[in-house]
């Protein structure tokens, strides 16, 4: 192959020509002052798309789901969320250094959890001690195989959190993949929650950032605290212009990538039995159980790198992330290697 096959995740994208284009021609301006123009129609568009009243465009999901965290929940006291969630592993740390807050953690198959569970773990510590001031969601479920919510369980889930007087977050890193997936408009799953991000350097394909959207004040205290952990953009318009074609075009193709990721995902079924579910591939991501395939993890990954297709390992499981940068051929050819991966590890060839 001519280049290596990159599904180490969807945030590898390219910003298109037409994202090149209207970066080399943003109108800009000094953001700390709220004067580029072009992140202001962005945060506006932004709002929009998800139904909030307000938005605003930070650096990074991490940077966003921090800021929103930091301003929901308070220091010392904990966030109930499922327990493969984003914020509960990868930021954890983040979230202790920056807000001083905690994550109770609640187990599941594939990332969503019932009402039941929620009751529980917002059960009143007797002690009042341990305080949960937040229930974070997650939408898609990224280590859950990027399961996306059901609106009508999504709903249940928040109005056991209501019940108990708790504020509701939603990870929406990959929330319009949740949509196109299940024909729920983004706005449907935003309505109920307090606060959404969502990535525009992920399957939307903008070569950077992600937007905080909510209420009026709740963007402007995030603004505020964006400043405070010294994410305050200048001329971001530059940036800011491939957010808008992102949003503008992004949300239409994502089918694509879930087509291509079943289209994977049979493959990899049909040379290795057992080793994924094609039914449970819903969107683009895909977790493939290498031992399965008589190989593990870790070495399924460097065995398809040295033939040129890229992939990464999380929570044990090889991950594969299909993207706008994924053609019909690449998927023919990562197929291919995959069956080679295979029949090396068992013939004992490295």
């Amino acid at each position: 192959m001519s280049r290596p096959i990159d599904l180490r995740s969807d945030t590898v994208t390219k910003p298109s020509d037409e994202m090149r284009a209207a970066m080399a021609a943003a109108e800009v301006g000094d953001d700390w002052y709220g004067d580029d123009p072009t992140v202001n129609l962005l945060q506006e568009k932004a709002a929009e798309a998800v139904g909030t009243e307000d938005a605003v465009y930070v650096v990074s999901g991490t940077m966003a789901n921090q800021i929103s965290l930091h301003l929901l929940c308070r220091r010392g006291h904990f966030v109930a969320t499922e327990q493969n969630s984003h914020v509960a592993t990868t930021e954890v740390a983040t979230s202790a250094i920056l807000s001083g807050i905690a994550f109770a953690r609640i187990a599941s198959e594939d990332g969503r959890i019932t009402p039941a569970q929620v009751a529980e773990a917002l059960e009143p510590d007797p002690y009042d001690v341990d305080v949960v001031d937040v229930l974070s969601l997650e939408n898609t479920h990224q280590v859950g195989g990027g399961t996306p919510w059901p609106i009508e369980e999504f709903r249940a889930v928040i109005a056991e959190a209501r019940t108990r007087g708790i504020s509701v977050y939603l990870d929406g890193a990959r929330l319009f993949n949740a949509s196109a997936a299940t024909g729920t408009p983004a706005p449907e799953y935003v309505r109920e929650v307090d606060a959404v991000m969502f990535c525009l350097s992920k399957g939307l394909g903008a070569p950077i950032g992600s937007m905080v959207c909510g209420s009026k004040d709740f963007v402007r205290d995030a603004r505020r605290t964006r400043t405070l952990i010294g994410g305050t953009w200048r001329q971001a318009g530059i940036m800011a212009a491939a957010g808008l074609v992102a949003l503008e075009r992004g949300p239409g193709r994502l089918h694509e990538d879930h087509e291509t990721a079943r289209r994977l995902a049979e493959g990899i079924a049909e040379v290795s039995p057992g080793a994924i579910d094609p039914a449970s591939v819903a969107t683009n991501i895909l977790f493939v159980d290498t031992p399965a395939a008589g190989v593990d993890a870790w070495e399924a990954r460097r065995r398809l790198q040295d033939a040129g297709v890229l992939s990464n390992v999380v929570s044990g499981k090889l991950r594969l992330v299909t993207h706008l940068g994924v053609t019909d051929d690449d998927v023919d050819d990562a197929i291919v290697v995959w069956r080679k991966v295979v029949e090396d590890a068992k013939a004992g060839r490295t």
